[in-house]
């Protein structure tokens, strides 16, 4: 978001090198503010102002801009600034944008940092995408079960300004194996007994994520378990690092993103819509909308192939847009109700047979009502009253049609091992038209 209201005055300050109202500026107010207002600024003049901010706080300010001015800023700046606000950002941030930047920029960058940062950022990105490994965080708050309540809040004062978070403390032994955690409210209550060590304090029941585990499994469990952060430990549980609530809203957020793009028949975007190239848009939609269009040319040889009962009884052709709809609309409901219950957890694939359950009564209940509503207005088009009748049945049979292919289609790609979003509403429509099509004139044989 850009807000101008300082933007002269920056401009100004600047082209004054006024070294103190610009150290004003960068620490004074809130940094989310703070780089509200430098957004409207060129990378040149942004990159200036933020050198005027301590080093945490220019990290601070830097995390509130948007990713690719970020990308940008990384990519352009001199080296050495760029390497000494690097060493300041949080471990799992860095790490994104790192892998953003060119190969031969990350190599003139790394070298800069320290060597612990540089060989913590190298590990980290040898996860996979997608996984734990990949979202978390080293800067974790780890102490000794024999630490003493006393001992641990000096411990932790020492670290505090290194960690991301301090919610939560990680009790580990000597090998950094996960024994326990203590809340930092717990060891605060405890200054009563200041005395007791981590150990009789900490929690051993402790929910992780094993650091190959997929993220969306993660989320599921931060989500369950309601946390503010979860450990990351590998197959031997020695702690890795930490995936804090941030993090998992971000993976929330992508998880929704995707199923909401396949649901629409479009392959998932990798870059946000107006950055995307417009070739690169054009296929993710195109694969889709070329399935899709050879799906449509069935419903058009299905017309096709009954060409002779059409034209026998021509006023049956003014329904066909109806019974399509009707069964179309009603599958992709079904579709949309399943999936977005699936992906959310609500419903498990065991308990299938109480979604198709609950689909057929709906579909019963929808069904009889429409089909009132479309005799009302069938009987003044069609010759009889008796063949008026081909609308009801055929609205009835599309409406539970639709719903069942609606929903068992993505219980089927979920127990295939495939995402049930990928059976899209579009899909499942095309799907229902031409069995909407081979219904309505079957119908249409039996009673005329």
């Amino acid at each position: 978001m850009v807000n101008p209201l300082f933007l002269p005055e920056l401009r100004e300050m600047l082209a004054e090198d006024n070294a103190a109202e610009l150290t004003e500026f960068c620490n004074t107010l809130n940094a989310g503010r703070t780089a509200e207002f430098m957004e409207g600024l060129e990378d040149t003049d942004l990159w200036a102002v933020l050198q005027y901010a301590d080093a945490d706080r220019r990290a601070e300010i830097f995390g509130y801009f948007d990713e690719q001015r970020q990308v940008g800023l990384l990519q352009s700046q001199e080296p050495r600034q760029v390497a000494e606000l690097v060493d300041r950002i949080p471990s799992d941030d860095r790490v994104d944008l790192f892998q953003q930047l060119t190969g031969t920029r990350a190599q003139t960058i790394l070298p800069l940092l320290p060597v612990a940062d540089r060989r913590d950022i190298q590990r980290l990105c040898s996860y996979d995408e997608g996984t734990a490994g990949s979202l978390m965080t080293s800067e974790v708050a780890m102490l000794s079960e024999t630490l003493t309540v006393s001992g641990a809040l000096e411990a932790l004062g020492n670290q505090a300004s290194e960690l991301e978070t301090i919610y939560y403390l990680y009790v580990v032994d000597e090998d950094n194996l996960l024994r326990g955690i203590v809340s930092t409210r717990q060891l605060v209550s405890s200054l009563r007994t200041p005395s007791r060590t981590l150990g009789d304090l900490m929690e051993t029941d402790v929910v992780v994520a094993e650091v190959d585990e997929d993220q969306e499994s993660v989320a599921e469990k931060v989500e369950h378990f309601n946390l503010l952060a979860i450990p990351v430990v590998d197959s031997g549980r020695q702690l890795l690092g930490i995936i804090t609530h941030d993090d998992v809203i971000d993976v929330v957020r992508e998880e929704l993103t995707e199923d909401a793009h396949r649901i629409a028949a479009v392959e998932p975007l990798e870059e946000d819509y107006l950055r995307i190239g417009l070739l690169n848009l054009s296929w993710k939609r195109g694969i889709w909308l070329i399935i899709l269009f050879f799906a449509a040319l069935l419903t058009a040889f299905a017309l096709e192939h009954y060409h002779e009962e059409l034209n026998k009884f021509i006023w049956l052709v003014s329904f066909i847009p109806l019974i399509i709809s009707a069964g179309g609309n009603s599958g992709s409901q079904s579709a949309t109700l399943v999936i977005t219950a699936m992906t959310s957890g609500q419903v498990e694939l065991d308990q299938w047979r109480k979604v198709l359950g609950r689909e057929v009564i709906v579909a019963t209940v929808l069904g009889i009502f429409l089909a009132l509503i479309g005799y009302a207005v069938a009987i003044f088009l069609a010759p009889t009253p008796v063949a008026a009748l081909v609308i009801p049945m055929t609205l009835v049979a599309v409406i539970f049609v639709g719903c069942f292919f609606g929903a068992s289609l993505p219980l089927i790609f979920q127990r295939l091992g495939l995402d049930p979003a990928m059976m899209s509403n579009p899909f499942v429509a095309g799907i229902v038209d031409i069995l909407g099509i081979i219904i309505y004139i079957n119908i249409a044989r039996l009673l005329l």
